[in-house]
């Protein structure tokens, strides 16, 4: 029988839910659990990302390449009678004054076959296939040089082979007068100096060449031949300001020829040429093995420095107090670095009480070493005076540095003392540094860098810093989403 005494208990409030929705605590728990990753989630997806990056070490990127104008000194000779050629001289090659360039014949020269040596032959072969792994089917200027040389070596070839000074007879045979460079070839380029060019000298989809190479009939005053004289010779670049500004300064520059992957150094200047700015790279060597180009492909070797390479991103300011090293002292129970702080007691009394510091930074204290060796001169001169001893003697001090620290722990106006001499250094000089956040121990930690050189996205910097970065170490590459200190992972 039931007790009619007893009270009927009222139902919870969890019992009251479950009778409402139908719900039990696992169901319950389990919605919670998912509303706070739904949360996280869009947190994490609408917050800003911090990006790791890790210290490498190299130069910077890629140097800026160029498309230069060849100028020297050359002349196009002409043929000063009628009749068949024949060619002697090697295209390409060095002649001497003196030397047999071609000759003209009345008659046409013999169509007997003359057979190439194994050796000419083997050269033949070293050419296509040099040509071969460089072809590059947007330089098409390029392909009409090699038609042109490889017809002019055969040429030559065959006519080498023929028995010697017979391959004379009946031909009135032309010497050059001078020292130079043979090509069999012209473009309208030979008489233009680097005063005489024009802006549309530059434009290399109009730019011709002329092949001279002939194996029938000439006419007089036809021209025949290309003779470049001297070795001296200037390549002339387009500047854009921004490369006109980052060269400005030079005097001489590096140049790496992108056909051959040669280097070589030229004096630098900068002309103007119809309100157009051209940087002047003059050689006074080299010239043989681009004497068959009048445009050529190069990079200028500028970004020589290395050292540890980081984003410009990554890098922030930071305020610190200058403190002389002599200041400094270690704690001998937790071996911290630190400065004794001037203070007082309840009592008025004067106290001084070690503070740790977060050393960022030192450089050497030019300042106070200079005044310490005017001190130690001017003793030793003293001592000298006294002992009759005039003759004059450097005197060498210590070197004496200067710590940034932390300013957090110290306001303006404290006073440090010197654990040794009891000295005492107002706290007040600040410098700023530039620097990078470390996050090698999971939090954000300033570094101190040394800046070498820049580009537009990366810094190359020192990689002996007495504070400062290694390589392999992780920064923060967007350093304006995080705050010194903050925890990261």
């Amino acid at each position: 029988m039931p007790d009619k005494n007893r009270s009927p208990r009222s139902p919870g409030l969890l019992s009251r839910i479950k009778s409402i929705f139908g719900l039990n605590i696992g169901t319950m728990l389990f919605g919670v659990l998912l509303l706070y990753m739904i949360f996280s989630a869009i947190l994490y997806l609408t917050s800003d990302k911090v990006e790791s990056y890790q210290v490498i070490s190299g130069p910077l990127s890629r140097n800026e390449t160029y498309t230069g104008l060849a100028v020297r000194e050359e002349s196009v000779y002409k043929a000063d009678t009628d009749g068949y050629i024949t060619y002697y001289a090697k295209e390409g090659n060095k002649i001497n004054a003196n030397g047999v360039i071609y000759g003209i014949g009345s008659t046409m020269p013999s169509d007997n076959e003359a057979e190439l040596t194994a050796e000419e032959i083997l050269n033949i072969r070293n050419d296509m296939m040099s040509f071969s792994k460089s072809f590059n089917s947007s330089k098409f200027n390029n392909t009409y040089s090699f038609k042109y040389n490889l017809e002019g070596n055969i040429l030559q070839y065959a006519g080498s082979s023929q028995a010697g000074v017979t391959t004379l007879g009946g031909q009135k045979i032309t010497k050059t007068d001078r020292d130079g460079i043979v090509l069999y070839s012209m473009d309208g380029y030979e008489d233009k100096t680097v005063s005489t060019l024009t802006a549309a000298d530059f434009d290399q989809n109009a730019y011709h060449e002329t092949d001279l190479k002939n194996d029938g009939s000439i006419q007089t005053g036809d021209p025949v031949y290309t003779l470049i004289t001297d070795e001296r010779w200037s390549l002339l670049i387009p500047l854009s300001s921004k490369q006109e500004a980052k060269l400005a300064d030079r005097t001489a520059v590096r140049v790496k020829f992108l056909k051959d992957d040669m280097t070589q150094s030229g004096d630098f200047s900068i002309v103007e040429i119809e309100g157009q700015k051209y940087g002047k790279i003059d050689f006074n060597k080299g010239l043989i093995r681009y004497a068959a180009d009048r445009f050529l492909e190069i990079e200028l070797v500028t970004n020589t420095v290395t050292g540890l390479k980081i984003p410009l991103s990554s890098i922030v300011t930071k305020e610190a107090y200058k403190i002389p090293d002599k200041y400094l002292t270690t704690d001998p129970k937790t071996q911290k670095t630190g400065l004794m702080i001037e203070g007082s007691d309840k009592n008025g009394n004067s106290t001084s009480s070690f503070v740790p510091v977060d050393i960022y930074a030192r450089t050497e204290d030019e300042e106070a070493m200079k005044a310490a060796q005017e001190e130690a001169q001017e003793k030793m001169a003293a001592k000298n005076s006294d002992e009759g001893d005039e003759a004059a003697e450097v005197v060498s001090v210590p070197t004496q540095y200067l710590y940034f620290v932390d300013k957090k722990g110290f306001q303006e106006g404290d006073v440090a003392v010197c654990p040794e001499d009891q000295s005492r250094f107002v706290i007040k000089d600040i410098g700023v540094l530039e620097g990078v956040y470390c996050t090698n121990q999971g939090y954000a930690v300033f570094r101190h860098i040394e800046l070498l050189d820049q580009n537009e996205e990366y810094a190359i910097v020192s990689k002996n810093t007495v504070y400062g970065l290694s390589r392999y170490d992780h920064i923060v590459r967007n350093a304006d989403k995080v705050s010194e200190q903050e925890i990261l992972y």
